[in-house]
């Protein structure tokens, strides 16, 4: 039911783990997991550190936009940077929904640093039992 958009992922953390963790410029990737539970399918961002103010979350048609931003800590004019790993910045992810989903009726929820998206089924999609008329006798046929 869902389709990956980034076909360069994979390059994409082949180069992140050569030349280290994300920076300001570029961020690490924005892992997640998406399974089926029932009619809707859950879709799990894990994003640490950032607020929920800083989460932007648009679809349009069966397009899916994450974007979320971690901005530095605010620290003190004399404090001096012994380690910097944690990535910065923009993390954006897209999402192609197949079209028996309900965009319309998304959920999202926020906590301990995880985004949980809920999808529903749309109705239209779901299977449902046609009537067949063959002469006089009628019968049931599950689709």
């Amino acid at each position: 039911m869902l389709m990956r958009t980034d076909p360069f992922r994979e390059l994409d953390r082949l180069a992140q783990h050569l030349t280290g963790p994300g920076t300001w410029s570029r961020p690490s990737a924005m892992p997640m997991d998406a399974y089926r539970d029932g009619d809707q399918y859950v879709i799990a961002f894990d994003l640490p550190g950032i607020t929920p103010e800083a989460l932007d979350i648009d679809v349009e048609r069966n397009m899916l936009t994450v974007r979320a931003e971690r901005r530095p800590l605010p620290r003190s004019e004399n404090a001096q940077t012994e380690l910097s790993e944690r990535p910065l910045g923009i993390f954006s992810r897209q999402i192609v929904l197949a079209d028996s989903l309900d965009t319309e009726n998304i959920s999202a929820d926020y906590e301990a640093g995880v985004l949980t998206l809920r999808i529903p089924i749309a109705e239209r999609a779901k299977p449902r039992k046609i009537s067949v008329r063959s002469g006089e006798r009628e019968r049931e046929i599950e689709s």
